[in-house]
């Protein structure tokens, strides 16, 4: 038996009424995951457990079977895992957004305008986050380049009792009333005060300012926590996995669980992404794996941005190109199933993760059910037959479940 797990970052959403009433789940053209909907077993999940913030990194614990409640060490650990970066014991982690922040006429107050600093590409962020760490980095301070806006802070024997907000909650907010609070904040807001200075007058930024692109003009520390304790997929369920992503969020919880790595090439966590070469990687792991799991950014990035046309485009080439391709290329193995599913809503009305359980759908390739007219959405939440699982990391018990 194979398992393939196919995760739309983000993809659940609310009702808006440029759709009419309809989420753009429910407006997207998504044949391959109706087909899915319509013979499988279908259902809902609360991924986020109560009092947990509806992050990424909890949600995606849950649905490999990991219960936040017992594992959950914060966000930036597990992103550490997939950069390679070793942390010691007294080691705390903190992600490191590149941010474009907007003053107003004196200066004395700043709205955080983007939370991605335009999307800012690998290599720009990465000259940006050097000459951070050449000037705020220390002995105890340093500064790890990563993907477009996402990098690390490591700080040694360093305070962990800190609330940070992440930048995408406070979108077109005035940030005085966001910045960290708690042991340690006047270290996180002297580092994260200073970079402005550093980044204004960078030369990567001057030649983004003329090419009328977002400048990231700050950096924005978040998501803190110390070294996790995970034990591998194989520990707990006897299978060996591969997992693809764009995020080094999700690619360190694969790392953490003992999964394969896919180096993709193209993939890039946003629109622009290679949806096609994460399947035909995901199909060829499959020879030697007995799990894969496939994570697609795009939604979540388009529910953050605000924007329902680039979040219905999204949903619909991970449709056409991931699930399609998915379904297609499953038929040469004998025994297959899928699990389909959003991590978390994103709603483009508050352009942030909600709580709110999400739909499933569980498609095995040896019993096939007849759903009637159903589709993959929202809508599958309110059906009267469906399988509920409250606690999210029970959903992996039960994907697996008469492995024979």
């Amino acid at each position: 038996m194979k398992y393939i797990i196919l995760i739309g970052d983000g993809m659940a959403d609310r009702p808006i009424k440029e759709l009419e009433g309809k989420t753009p789940l429910q407006a997207a053209f998504t044949p391959n995951m109706d087909r899915l909907a319509k013979q499988g077993i279908l259902g809902s999940v609360r991924t986020i457990p109560e009092g947990f913030p509806p992050g990424s990194d909890v949600a995606n614990l849950s649905i490999l079977g990991y219960d936040p409640k017992q594992f959950y060490s914060g966000r930036a650990p597990l992103e550490a895992a997939s950069m390679g970066i070793e942390l010691e014991e007294n080691d705390v982690a903190f992600r490191c957004n590149l941010v474009t922040l907007k003053y107003n006429k004196t200066k004395d107050r700043a709205l955080m305008e983007d939370y991605s600093a335009g999307h800012i590409s690998t290599e720009e962020a990465r000259q940006l986050i050097e000459t951070i760490d050449s000037e705020l980095g220390n002995e105890n301070i340093r500064f790890f380049p990563g993907i477009s806006y996402r990098h690390l802070m490591i700080w040694r024997n360093g305070e962990v009792e800190i609330e940070c907000v992440p930048p995408h909650d406070i979108i077109g907010k005035e940030i005085t009333e966001y910045l960290p609070l708690g042991k340690g904040e006047r270290v996180i807001r002297s580092l994260m005060e200073s970079s402005v200075g550093i980044l204004e007058n960078h030369p990567v930024n001057k030649k983004r300012a003329a090419e009328g692109k977002k400048v990231a003009n700050s950096i924005w520390l978040w998501g803190q926590g110390k070294k996790p304790k995970i034990p591998t997929f194989m520990e707990k369920y006897g299978l060996t996995g591969a997992l693809i992503s764009a995020v080094d969020l999700t690619r360190g919880i694969g790392v953490c669980a003992g999964f394969e790595i896919l180096q993709v090439p193209g993939v890039t966590g946003y629109l622009d992404t290679n949806y096609t070469g994460k399947a035909e990687y995901a199909l060829k792991a499959l020879i030697k794996h007995d799990v894969v799991y496939i994570h697609v950014e795009a939604p979540d990035e388009a529910g953050h941005e605000g924007n329902y046309r680039n979040k219905i485009k999204a949903i619909e080439d991970f449709d056409a190109l991931v699930v399609g391709s998915i379904i297609r290329g499953a038929k040469e193995f004998d025994e297959y199933r899928i699990l389909l599913l959003p991590d978390h809503p994103t709603p483009i009305e508050v352009r942030t993760h909600t709580d709110e359980p999400v739909p499933f759908v569980i498609f095995d390739s040896r019993h096939r059910q007849d759903n009637g007219d159903v589709r993959f959405d929202e809508n599958i939440l309110q059906r009267a037959e469906i399988v509920k699982i409250e606690e999210g990391h029970k959903l992996m018990d039960f994907f697996l479940k008469n492995r024979e």
